[in-house]
């Protein structure tokens, strides 16, 4: 049975799209939106701006593979697609290097700080929306921060999904192992493609689950 989301607003409502999969009527934000490239192949659109009518799916590795599995593309276009079968794969991999692209976007824009003092002194002042901890960094390092983020009047989210060469590369520093994403609408517009990204990837390494 298909569900819908009554929007509240008719700007809302223009923000909304039907996942092909179930579907359910859902906000973009919660949905990944592809179109036919060249030659009919199923190309992801993160951005939301190719040319051509977009087929939305909800961003989750299990939607995207059954989509692609199932000519689920080809029957809403109703033309003949042509589907990777590691699509969700690309999906997770452009996911990835959007939301870290986006980390370098947030430093330039003066959103962004790293360093564990200065991130200590964000999460203190309840201005940090997220802590994002490089995945390989020491476990005593991240104990601390983690415990001043607990602490804070407003904790944040936490991610560590990259590692501190690759948010060192993207921010520009050799060894960058604690940053917060200050809070304010760069934050929020990130959030969002982290939770996407969520549906594919978890956000935090296995291991930290066996910390103390």
């Amino acid at each position: 049975m298909e569900t819908t989301t009554v929007p509240k607003t008719l700007a809302e409502a223009s923000r909304q799209r039907r996942d092909i999969v179930t579907g359910e009527v859902m906000a973009e934000e919660r949905l990944i939106r592809f179109v036919a490239g060249p030659g009919g192949v199923v190309t992801p659109d993160l951005a939301a701006k190719l040319p051509g009518r977009g087929l939305w799916v909800a961003a989750d590795r299990a939607s995207v593979e059954t989509a692609a599995k199932k000519g689920l593309f080809s029957r809403s276009a109703k033309a003949k697609l042509s589907a990777a079968p590691d699509l969700a794969d690309l999906v997770d991999r452009l996911l990835a290097k959007r939301v870290l692209d986006g980390l370098g976007l947030a430093k330039r824009a003066g959103d962004l700080i790293s360093g564990f003092e200065k991130v200590a002194a964000a999460l203190s002042a309840g201005k940090a929306a997220w802590l994002v901890e490089a995945s390989d960094g020491a476990a005593d390092g991240r104990r601390k921060i983690l415990a001043q983020a607990r602490k804070s009047p407003k904790p944040p989210r936490l991610i560590g999904t990259y590692d501190a060469s690759e948010l060192g590369l993207a921010l520009g520093g050799e060894n960058v192992i604690h940053t917060a994403f200050l809070a304010g609408r760069g934050a929020d517009r990130w959030t969002f493609d982290v939770l996407r990204l969520s549906g594919f990837r978890p956000l935090l390494p296995e291991s930290w689950r066996e910390e103390p």
